[in-house]
């Protein structure tokens, strides 16, 4: 088993006027050694695309999540979906990118917009096998994958945007392909790749798309492992081994809270040194121990993570303020959600007494929520998260 693991990513835009959204995305882990991801794009928008992207998406993560072979999922989809009789067209059309034991991506295409593959920094014309099962012309592809390779999914939302006035004939492909080459070098995660594709089709549908707009982004990488400390153990008597197993963790190493920090300076050996600088008026400095990569306060700190957690999996807006700022939310931020792979989270269930105020909000006073929600939402982002409880 290789140190590689996969940073998927995605975001999409509805077509101007529509409440749903015509594409689909379906992340599946069958075990530790297989992810499927498939994108399918519905006929049309609204409502009925909605379902039949949905439909084939689920249908196909799920067979092939089985060990279903590629040409049944396929008769199945069009034994499911025809072809409409009208355009002549098929119903949905989806794009699968299979990654096994992160050395091997299979991709398999029909009537998407072809996958683009970033290599070494430059767009790599990957090898097409032509294939008709079920009447469909299927083209697979079998890759070796390497390090910082990036794989981009699209529906045709995509090249569609602009036609008619920043293009008279949209963003072709290769268009695409050269204004995501640039940003390879750059060293953005899969979902701020994504993020950035579809913005730029919403800038060139002047804010109203004409199609569903849909973009998908796996990078490969190396595994990053990261620690996080956050509050002390409820038994004192806990403090050394805590501290012990805390740092004896290969990867960097975040301390959250004032007491926490205490009890570290003290196993260490070393000063705790206060910043003044207030970054960020609203957020506690950072400080600084020797020994340490990152040091910020607790709960408020914790929980403004939390919210750029939420946002960063929804539309990322945030992410023009967190990716630069240096307060200890943002710092915590980039080091979580663009560096991590791995991450351990020692957590001490110590009652603070300063958190049990009752005019506080809830959200404040309750440090072990905080936790779950944050873990979860690092689970959703792909990372690999363990929580150890003193």
């Amino acid at each position: 088993m290789n140190d590689l693991c996969a940073d998927i990513g995605y975001k999409s835009i509805n077509h101007y006027g529509e409440q749903l959204c015509g594409d689909h995305i379906d992340i599946v882990e069958p075990n530790d050694n297989s992810t499927v991801v498939v994108l399918s794009d519905g006929l049309g928008s609204g409502v009925k695309a909605c379902i039949l992207s949905t439909l084939t998406s689920k249908i196909i993560s799920t067979m092939m999540a089985e060990g279903i072979p590629l040409e049944d999922c396929v008769e199945t989809i069009a034994a499911t979906l025809p072809v409409c009789s009208v355009r002549g067209v098929a119903y949905a059309t989806f794009t699968i990118i299979h990654l096994i034991n992160n050395d091997t991506a299979e991709l398999i295409q029909y009537d998407n917009p072809h996958v683009i593959v970033i290599r070494d920094e430059k767009i790599w014309d990957y090898p097409k096998k032509e294939m008709t099962i079920g009447e469909k012309t299927i083209y697979k592809s079998i890759i070796k994958l390497q390090e910082n390779d990036i794989f981009i999914a699209m529906s045709d939302g995509c090249p569609h945007a602009g036609i008619g006035s920043t293009y008279n004939f949209g963003w072709k492909r290769e268009e695409i392909a050269n204004f995501m080459e640039l940003l390879a070098p750059a060293g953005y995660t899969a979902k701020t790749l994504s993020t950035m594709l579809v913005d730029e089709c919403n800038n060139l549908y002047d804010n109203k798309p004409g199609d569903d707009t849909t973009a998908c982004v796996v990078r490969i990488r190396k595994r990053e492992p990261m620690n996080i400390l956050f509050g002390p153990p409820s038994n004192r008597d806990d403090a050394d081994r805590m501290m012990a197993l805390f740092f004896s963790k290969r990867g960097k190493h975040i301390v959250c809270g004032g007491t926490t920090s205490s009890i570290a300076a003290k196993y260490l050996g070393k000063p705790i040194e206060a910043s003044l600088d207030f970054a960020n008026s609203d957020l506690p400095p950072i400080a600084k121990i020797e020994g340490v990569d990152l040091v910020t306060e607790g709960v408020i700190t914790v929980n403004r993570v939390l919210e750029y957690a939420r946002d960063y999996l929804g539309e990322n807006k945030n992410y023009e303020h967190w990716s630069f700022e240096r307060d200890g939310a943002s710092l915590i931020s980039r080091m979580l959600f663009e560096e991590a792979t791995d991450i351990n989270f020692y957590v001490g269930k110590a009652i603070n007494p300063a958190h049990q105020n009752p005019d506080l909000p809830i959200n404040f006073s309750i440090k072990m929520n905080l936790v779950d929600e944050l873990s979860k939402c690092l689970r959703q982002m792909g990372k690999k998260i363990k929580v150890s409880y003193f």
